[in-house]
């Protein structure tokens, strides 16, 4: 499943990125904002979509805020969550083959709606590369995750 999660600053691209996967046939679902909220705290969404895609294994997320970074900070806060900022296919491409990122951020302010919705159907279509060394990084990661208090 893919899950979708915009604050007020990512909503307009969220509602693009939408009609753009209803077009291709992809299942969503939209984990809010469900309408523009010009207070409301990406925080709060990005941690809500990071557990979702965690439990939901084999998920995906896509995050979306004014910079991005905000959303990738929060999101990561969350024990297996893999999220990362992209600013190209290139990069999102990378992310996804020898990092297995599980949640793309995109930035709604500095990249436009056409080449955030190339890097959205780049991270849709990219499996993870499973190289030895790969796992054994990621192995690293979680094993450090696992003894936080």
């Amino acid at each position: 499943m893919i899950y979708l999660g915009a604050d007020h600053r990512g909503f307009l691209l969220k509602e693009k990125i939408k009609e753009h996967l209803r077009s291709q046939n992809v299942e969503f679902i939209d984990l809010g904002a469900k309408k523009y909220v010009k207070e409301d705290d990406y925080p709060l969404i990005a941690i809500k979509l990071a557990e979702v895609v965690v439990k939901d294994y084999g998920s995906l997320g896509i995050l979306i805020c004014g910079s991005g970074a905000g959303a990738t900070i929060s999101a990561n806060k969350v024990n297996r969550a893999r999220a990362a900022l992209c600013f190209s296919p290139d990069q999102i491409r990378a992310a996804r083959h020898d990092d297995d990122i599980n949640i793309s951020c995109l930035s709604a302010n500095a990249v436009s709606d056409e080449d955030n919705l190339i890097i959205v159907d780049t991270f849709l279509s990219t499996l993870f590369g499973a190289e030895e060394r790969y796992i054994r990084r990621l192995r690293q990661i979680t094993d450090y995750e696992s003894q936080k208090c």
